[in-house]
């Protein structure tokens, strides 16, 4: 794999091994924070990145952060529940 992505990019094999690496990395948090065993901001510490980065690397990989609709109208309803 190493090999095939140095010659795509480039690049000499160490280089292409650590690109790879980097992105099973980012793959890998994207993940946890999708999980919600990671917060967006721990992610972008992690990943050296801003919070915005995250969200649009997250739009790359085609995944969503935060709460699903379900969830929203869930703490919807809890919200007004409490304000009676």
């Amino acid at each position: 794999m190493a090999k095939l992505r140095a010659k795509e990019e480039y690049v000499d094999k160490s280089t292409a091994l650590r690109q790879l690496l980097h992105l099973g990395a980012e793959e890998y948090v994207l993940k946890m924070v999708e999980t919600g065993r990671m917060s967006v901001g721990r992610a972008a510490e992690l990943l050296n990145l801003t919070i915005y980065e995250i969200y649009e690397l997250a739009e790359k990989h085609n995944m969503t952060l935060g709460a699903t609709l379900d969830q929203f109208n869930k703490g919807m309803e809890t919200v007004k529940k409490l304000l009676k």
